[in-house]
């Protein structure tokens, strides 16, 4: 975990990267409750049996799902001191270059691209790589914009 004190600290990282979050099993549970959630049933998330004889050989974590895994292993990467508030503000650019197979494990790597100045704050710009373990390419590559309020 890199601690930064302050958003003055943080500017001086731009470019860097932050660091990997820990590695997360991805599984059929959170697949099941992300598609009870979003209402996005389809059968290469939901169905264990039809989709083994799918294209991926077995069911998938929804893109929007490995998406929104970002905020959890953000948090294991890095985190700025002294906020009021971090908040979502968007999304620059988003890539799912692979699937994640259930009982997949994931991880995150975080690199600061940009923080610049906002109304209330800095808006921080964060490329996210997830990266499937033993893959050869990432199942999701994000440019994330978040509020940082001091």
């Amino acid at each position: 975990m890199r601690l930064f004190n302050g958003l003055d600290e943080l500017a001086a990282a731009k470019g860097e990267h932050l660091g990997h979050s820990d590695w997360h099993t991805v599984t059929q549970r959170q697949v099941d409750l992300f598609a009870e959630a979003t209402g996005d049933h389809q059968w290469i998330h939901v169905d264990p049996e039809r989709a083994a004889t799918g294209p991926f050989g077995g069911t998938i974590a929804h893109g929007y799902l490995t998406l929104s895994l970002i905020p959890m292993l953000a948090s294991e990467i890095f985190r700025v001191e002294g906020l009021t508030m971090g908040v979502n503000y968007g999304t620059e650019k988003v890539r799912f270059p692979s699937p994640v197979r259930v009982g997949s494990r994931v991880r995150s790597g975080a690199e600061l691209l940009d923080l610049r100045d906002a109304a209330m704050g800095r808006q921080a710009v964060i490329r996210h790589t997830i990266e499937i373990e033993g893959g050869s390419k990432p199942a999701c590559v994000a440019d994330t914009v978040s509020l940082l309020v001091p």
